[in-house]
């Protein structure tokens, strides 16, 4: 639901007070998706909550070189570092704190289904034709929550590469889906962790370097088998469903990309 007039003036207020004093203080912004998710508190370092964890999906591609993003509700160091990268990409003041500027820019960004403004939910669905987020190791609510994370990484590595379009060859795999394709048996495409892209105006291989520093933990692209015509970007880092461990695992090796 859209937020009226007297609900934005009191969000204003509040980011107002003393106790918010440590970020930039502006009007609050009109909220271009409150569909999706509006905030209504600056966050920084220490604080917690569902609000926080919505931030965290947002900024999870601007984790930086090997890292990620925990999707946990706490705004702890690796948070307030995604905000700070997410808001020099983007010419604001960058101070890690989460407020109405950001928050913006946030709202600008995503559409009222929560998708990234240049990724859909159809696209990451697409593996075998689109077949919904059923048919894999964990619920289609997971899977979809899983790759709406998974377009927003997407998001910041398109904003990294010069805001020029990418785009997903296959997204999620139902489990038929991914044996008529001859994936992988615990596959990340399974789990809606995982996006096969191309582009237009970059190489496969500036798609894979720049992939190091957006939250993907999974990259495997040109000199791996079979991976010459696409980038394959997963998160199989953040993912305790599957039977693999918890690691980085980069293969890319024509384009200097390895562990």
């Amino acid at each position: 639901m859209r937020v009226n007039t007297l609900k934005r003036a009191a969000v204003a207020f509040a980011l107002a007070l003393p106790g918010a004093a440590i970020a930039t203080v502006v009007a609050a912004p009109a909220a271009h998706a409150d569909a999706c998710y509006t905030w209504n508190r600056n966050l920084y370092q220490g604080r917690s909550g569902d609000d926080v964890r919505q931030l965290q999906i947002r900024v999870a591609g601007w984790a930086g070189n090997r890292d990620i993003v925990e999707n946990d509700g706490r705004y702890g160091p690796k948070t307030a570092a995604a905000v700070k990268r997410f808001q020099q990409a983007y010419g604001l003041r960058a101070d890690g704190v989460a407020g109405p500027q950001t928050y913006a820019k946030l709202y600008q960004l995503q559409d009222n289904d929560c998708t990234p403004a240049h990724f859909t939910y159809n696209e990451l669905d697409n593996g075998c034709g689109g077949s919904g987020w059923s048919g894999g190791p964990v619920s289609a609510a997971q899977t979809k929550q899983n790759a709406l994370r998974t377009m927003w990484k997407l998001e910041a590595l398109r904003k990294s590469l010069g805001d020029k379009p990418l785009y997903v060859s296959s997204g999620f795999r139902s489990r038929a889906c991914n044996d008529r394709v001859g994936g992988a048996s615990d596959s990340q495409h399974l789990y809606g962790n995982a996006a096969d892209v191309t582009s237009r105006t970059s190489s496969l291989c500036q798609i894979a370097r720049n992939a190091r520093n957006h939250g993907f933990s999974g990259i495997y692209g040109p000199g791996y088998p079979d991976h010459d015509d696409h980038v394959h970007l997963d998160s199989r880092r953040e993912n305790n469903s599957d039977r693999s461990s918890n690691t980085t695992s980069w293969s890319a090796p024509d384009c200097g990309v390895n562990n």
